[in-house]
């Protein structure tokens, strides 16, 4: 059986021909610098972002880590959102480790928080607080939908902070889906931001890997904090070679994903029992929440849905999320509606 695994786009694999540039990868050890492959990743991401220089990390949740860490000191305040990954799903990582306070205020069903909301949670030059330190905003938002921020909107956030004398980060996993999605250079959409970092292991198909990128001292500080937390590889090289190829070949293509999203929202739209939360998609994920008239628990309905060769991510006691990438096709896309028809017909 042929699985469609909509669970996440980090379940990609490499391509073949990602396969042959990792297999061809000139290779040294990049504790010392000395990886070719790995130094022109770096190179290339913070080109392509508009930044001076670049940081190899394992996992976007590493360098969301290193970039806290980064500008912050122990004691400081990050504002980011109620559903920000960095607040939901990093292990509270900022605090353990940094002993940074995250402070959260609600995002918007638009994925933004509120101008307002940032102005009043940046704190007074008082002894009694934290020190207002950074603003992390997510782009795409991941549990808002997969909505894209605008370059317009990240713009005003980014003054506002620069005019408190804050920072701005932005997590920028899926931002190529952003940039995609609007249609506009990916500079534009992280121009006010003093440091990004972005994925390849997620709809740019690479194996491993996530980039750091801003000012050439904040990266010469990153790299520091990245050897603390284990960070440091050696021939990094060979899979530093697929991100190569990721941003060489694989961005141009996530509209398809997304394409395929709005079609597998459409064919949602007709299945009893649901409701799609957002009926245009504006990126590769879609979200969809169960009526009360199905009686089958979510949990319940993933296993059924996965014995028909269909895998989808449970987000709430009546909520599924799915996200498309390079390896679904229209094919997978009709087969996930059949088989959400079959399942919730018998859970009435």
């Amino acid at each position: 059986m042929n699985i469609v695994d909509l669970r996440s786009d980090t379940v990609t694999q490499p391509t073949p021909e990602m396969r042959i540039a990792m297999a061809a990868a000139p290779v040294g050890d990049d504790v010392y610098g000395e990886d070719p492959t790995v130094n022109r990743l770096q190179e290339m991401a913070a080109a392509r972002l508009g930044k001076e220089a670049g940081l190899f990390v394992p996992s976007g949740t590493m360098g969301n880590l290193v970039a806290v860490l980064a500008h912050c000191n122990r004691g400081d305040e990050v504002i980011m959102g109620t559903l920000a990954h960095t607040f939901l799903f990093e292990g509270g990582g900022i605090s353990a480790l940094g002993g940074v306070f995250p402070h959260t205020i609600p995002n918007q069903p638009d994925g933004t928080l509120s101008l307002e909301a940032i102005q009043s949670a940046i704190r007074p030059d008082d002894a009694h607080h934290p020190i207002s330190r950074l603003v992390i905003l997510e782009n795409t938002q991941n549990r808002c939908g997969g909505v894209i921020l605008s370059a317009e909107y990240t713009r005003q956030v980014g003054d506002l902070a620069h005019r408190k004398n804050l920072l701005l980060h932005i997590d920028g996993a899926r931002i190529f889906n952003a940039a995609v999605g609007l249609g506009v250079d990916v500079k534009e959409l992280v121009e006010p931001a003093e440091s990004v970092t972005f994925c390849l292991s997620k709809g740019l198909c690479a194996p491993v890997g996530s980039v750091l990128v801003g000012s050439r001292d904040f990266i010469h500080k990153a790299h520091r904090i990245r050897k603390q937390l284990g960070g440091g590889m050696r021939q990094a090289g060979i899979i530093a070679a697929a991100g190569i190829y990721a941003l060489e070949n694989m961005i141009e293509r996530l509209g398809e994903d997304h394409r395929r999203a709005k079609l597998l929202a459409k064919g949602l739209t007709r299945v009893e029992g649901l409701k799609v939360e957002i009926e245009n998609p504006p990126s590769n994920m879609v979200f969809v929440q169960v009526s009360d008239e199905i009686k089958l628990p979510t949990a319940q309905i993933a296993n059924k849905m996965a014995e028909l060769g269909v895998k989808i991510g449970v987000t709430g006691s009546k909520r599924f999320r799915m996200v498309t990438h390079f390896w679904i096709e229209d094919e997978g896309i009709e087969h996930t509606v059949a088989a959400f028809k079959q399942v919730l017909a018998d859970a009435v």
